[in-house]
């Protein structure tokens, strides 16, 4: 099974960013603990505070992967192009964040990849990506 982790915005700064939402865990250091978790899973990873990357890498990756673990970071609440790559593609999108953004500022409470998603998960800090993951198994 290969399944990739697509890491949004400011997502590249875990572990130093607003340790009392995120943790003062990096997400590098976290990656390599998911792969001692899931041995028989090819993990791959891709951040890019760009919003076109991320939708090229959606794109590049979602038909030929198993599933893709995303959390398109403030992108979720802003970016129409983003769900409509998660729409386009044919493999399982699970919406991850570390937060629960519903219990964060109004403006966090809407996203336009949960529609187009085959689910989401959130509000379990880091831990939030092994559930999709597992989802996905």
């Amino acid at each position: 099974m290969k399944i990739i982790i697509i890491n949004g915005p400011n997502l590249n700064l875990l572990g130093n960013r607003e340790p009392e939402i995120y943790g003062k865990q990096t997400f590098d250091e976290y990656f390599k603990s998911l792969e001692q978790q899931f041995p028989s899973v090819e993990l791959h990873y891709f951040q890019s505070n760009i919003e076109g990357e991320l939708i090229d890498k959606i794109q590049e990756v979602g038909f030929d992967y198993d599933g893709i673990v995303l959390n398109a970071a403030a992108y979720t609440h802003t970016s129409i192009a983003i769900g409509d790559a998660v729409k386009a593609v044919s493999i399982p999108v699970i919406e991850v964040h570390i937060s629960n953004t519903f219990s964060r500022e109004t403006f966090r409470h809407l996203s336009y990849i949960s529609n187009n998603a085959t689910g989401i998960i959130m509000g379990f800090g880091l831990k939030s990506y092994a559930l999709a993951i597992q989802s996905l198994l």
